[in-house]
Order: structure tokens, then C-alpha cells, then sequence
């Protein structure tokens, strides 16, 4: 066994660096692209088409969406590494063929008009969106293998590299369709995300090619692992995905029946892409625990580190929401209308203490998967969902508010719920930890 050095807080930090920036780089996409949208013809329709059709994506994505605290988990050797390759490669088989049925359109007109009750406009911008966005998760799910791996081999840097070039070729394709084509804004969005996430993954398999070549060439064969044991592993992390990521559509559902549906379907997506900068730190966070926690001291310095993050993203996003900045990031940066700008402004202070949830989910899930107890994450999620749907059925059926602020407020107490959940299951992994010796 190799010897355990002792973490501190500059190892984590600077381990942990080049994950946040990943995460956050990901996060400039959002605003960038509904502020591109929302400068062009029918920003409303456009924007609303926009957010729909991420849902769509997100659901698709949620089986692979976890690969990457797969991977940081499971490969220690050549076998181990082969296996996960070749569930990796199935399941992104199997979402291309899932993503040609829902484009096909008496399916796609079923979910969105029938079910979501999608104005008949935004339903037709979708359609086109979704059909833009088949790469998506499969080059979603190759590149987090591959980046899992690099974790493991405390190569966090490559993987912030891969997400540069994510972001530059993203952006140059939404500036170019942008400003040298006349089509509408959802195809810019949904073409710019496709093109970033291909060749993230052309670039994370290129660069983890000598990390990817020691293990094909080291003695050590390491865990065989059978497709029962990753499946066992890893179809809670799946359902915990799916169930989290399908609340989306259900969102777009209710805000469908809300007071001021459109209005509340164009301004969710730019509350979320801002959001989403302050959830970055949270998000970024989980593989750290994974890959890190191996003793008592360990668990106690990302504990207070998970602490000290809290407090600064909560403070963070306040000093936006709560302040004049909220109106030059609404107006000013997202491009939104004065009026659609002020409609958000509430939504946004409640969203405020979202990023605090995320922090703390993502530590408990981390030692969760650090002891290999995944279950528990999924029925944290269900109680997540649960909870959300229950006060958008309170928010809008019985208490008639906007369709924005009933889902920031069923968002908050949704998580709030599953944090709760996840306090036993955490406790018992703790103790695990606690008991190991270096």
C-alpha cells in the first residue's frame, strides 16, 4: 500500500482548481448563449425553445452523466479500464438510437404539444434544436470517462484543458452563425453546445493518451470487473441522473400552466445559466471527495472546505441578486428587456441559497461513492423530485404565483429535502472512513 501523505488545504485547492475551472467555463456557456439569443429576432420564442430543448438534452444525458465519478472510482488497471470502455461505448450507442426516436415527429409532437403544452411555435423551434443536440451525450459520456481516469491519475489540469477547448469552439460557432447567418437563435444555441462537446472529446482522448497508454501497458491488471459489478455500481448513479435531470421537462410542464407561462419559460433560462456559475463551485466539487477521502483527517479538511465554499458562493451570488448588479447582469449582459428583467428579479433572490444545497449534496454524495454506497444517492433524489413537484403543485395550483418564482422556490426546498435524506446514509459512510487505517 502506498504511503498516505497527509492532505492539507493547498493540496486540495490546487487539486481542486482545475475542476472548478472546468465547471465554470462550462457555466459561461449558458449566459453567453442565451445573451446571443435573446439579441436576436423573437427572443421570447427563441429563448423558451432554448431552455426546452436543454431539458430534452439533460435527460438524455443523465445515463452518462455520472461516468465520471465512475471512472475516478472503478479503473485501477488494464481490465477494470477495458470494461468500463466498453459499457461506456453501449450506452452512448444506445442514446443515439433513444435521441432518432424522439426527433421523429408524431413522437416529438406527443411530448411537446401533448404532454408539455408547448406553444405550437416554441414546439417547432424545439423539434429543430433537439435534432441538433444527438451529439450531445454521446461525446458527453466518452469525454467524462476518459476525464475520470485523468482524475484518478491527479491530472485535473488536462481536463480543464479539454474544457477550454469546449468553450473556444463553442463560442466560435456561435459567433460566426451569430453574425454571418440569418437563422433563428435556437439553432445558434444548440449548434454552438453540439460542436463544443465533439471536440472536448476529441481533445480529453488526445491528451489522456500517455495516461490511457500506461495503463494498457502497466503490470498491474488490476480489479476485473465484471459488467454485474459496474451495473450494480452504477445504475443508481443512472437513476439518480434520470430522476434529477427529468424534473426539467416536468418544470417546463407546470410552467406551461403557471401565470405568465411564456414570460416564465424565457427568463428561467438565464436565471439558471447565472445560477449555474455559483453551483460550479459545488458541482466541481464531488470527484475532489471521491478521490481524495481516505482517512479521518482527510474527511475532516474537505469537510471545512466544503464550509468555507458554501459561504462564499451564497455570498457571491447575494451581492448580485440583492444589489443594482442584478439589473446589469439581467439587461445589460443577459440582454434581457427591462420588463422581463424585473419580472425575475424575485426568482433570483430566492435562488440566492440554491448554491449552498449544491455544495453540501455533492460533498454527501462524495463520500457516498468514495465507500462504494450509491444507493442511497437515488433515494435522495426521488425525495428531491418528490418535494419539487409537490410545492409546484402548492405554488401554482393553490397559490397562483408566476411560473418562475414557483420553480425557484420548488427547486430550493426540493434539494433542502434531499440534503435531509442524505444526513443517515452520510453518518454510516463517515464511520467507515473513520475506521480506516492509512
Amino acid at each position: 500500500m502506498k504511503e498516505h501523505t497527509g492532505l492539507t488545504y493547498k493540496k486540495i485547492f490546487f487539486f481542486w482548481l482545475p475542476l472548478l475551472a472546468t465547471w465554470l467555463m462550462m457555466s459561461v456557456e449558458g449566459p453567453y448563449l442565451t445573451a446571443l439569443i435573446a439579441r436576436m429576432k423573437d427572443p421570447e420564442f427563441n429563448l423558451a425553445a432554448y431552455g426546452v430543448a436543454f431539458s430534452f438534452a439533460l435527460i438524455v444525458e443523465s445515463p452518462v452523466i455520472m461516468m465520471l465519478s465512475a471512472s475516478t472510482a472503478l479503473v485501477d488497471g488494464k481490465r477494470s479500464f477495458i470494461k468500463l470502455k466498453n459499457f461506456v461505448y453501449g450506452v452512448n450507442l444506445s442514446l443515439i438510437v433513444l435521441m432518432l426516436v424522439v426527433i421523429y415527429p408524431p413522437v416529438f409532437e406527443f411530448i411537446s404539444i401533448k404532454l408539455l403544452n408547448l406553444p405550437e411555435r416554441v414546439a417547432h423551434l424545439t423539434h429543430i434544436a433537439v435534432a441538433l443536440l444527438i451529439p450531445w451525450a454521446p461525446s458527453i459520456g466518452y469525454r467524462r470517462f476518459y476525464q475520470g481516469i485523468l482524475i484518478r491519475s491527479n491530472k485535473t489540469r488536462i481536463v480543464a484543458y479539454g474544457t477550454f477547448v469546449r468553450l473556444t469552439a463553442m463560442s466560435l460557432t456561435a459567433f460566426i452563425l451569430f453574425g454571418f447567418t440569418n437563422v433563428h437563435g435556437i439553432v445558434v444555441g444548440a449548434s454552438a453546445l453540439s460542436v463544443g462537446v465533439i471536440f472536448e472529446a476529441i481533445a480529453t482522448r488526445l491528451m489522456s493518451y500517455k495516461v490511457i497508454k500506461q495503463i494498457k501497458n502497466s503490470e498491474e491488471e488490476g480489479t476485473d470487473l465484471t459488467f454485474k459489478e459496474i451495473i450494480n455500481f452504477y445504475y443508481p448513479l443512472i437513476l439518480t441522473s434520470f430522476i434529477s435531470l427529468g424534473i426539467h421537462p416536468i418544470v417546463t410542464f407546470f410552467l406551461g400552466q403557471s401565470r405568465m407561462p411564456l414570460e416564465s419559460l424565457a427568463v428561467l433560462p438565464v436565471l439558471n445559466s447565472l445560477v449555474f456559475l455559483f453551483r460550479s463551485f459545488g458541482l466541481s466539487y464531488q470527484e475532489v471527495g471521491i478521490a481524495l477521502i481516505k482517512t479521518k483527517d482527510d474527511f475532516i479538511k474537505l469537510r471545512n472546505f466544503a464550509y468555507g465554499m458554501a459561504l462564499f458562493v451564497f455570498a457571491g451570488l447575494a451581492s448580485i441578486s440583492f444589489t443594482p448588479l442584478s439589473q446589469l447582469w439581467l439587461v445589460g449582459v443577459s440582454g434581457l428587456s427591462a420588463q422581463l428583467a424585473d419580472f425575475a428579479k424575485t426568482a433570483l433572490m430566492i435562488y440566492t441559497f440554491f448554491p449552498i444545497t449544491t455544495v453540501w449534496i455533492n460533498f454527501q454524495r462524495s463520500l457516498l461513492v468514495n465507500v462504494r454506497t450509491t444507493k442511497p444517492i437515488t433515494f435522495a433524489t426521488v425525495t428531491e423530485i418528490s418535494g419539487v413537484i409537490m410545492m409546484l403543485i402548492i405554488t401554482i395550483k393553490y397559490l397562483d404565483m408566476a411560473g418562475v418564482t414557483a420553480a425557484v422556490i420548488s427547486y430550493t426546498i426540493g434539494r433542502l429535502s434531499a440534503n435531509y435524506y442524505l444526513i443517515k446514509p452520510f453518518r454510516f459512510a463517515k464511520a467507515k472512513v473513520m475506521e480506516r487505517e492509512v
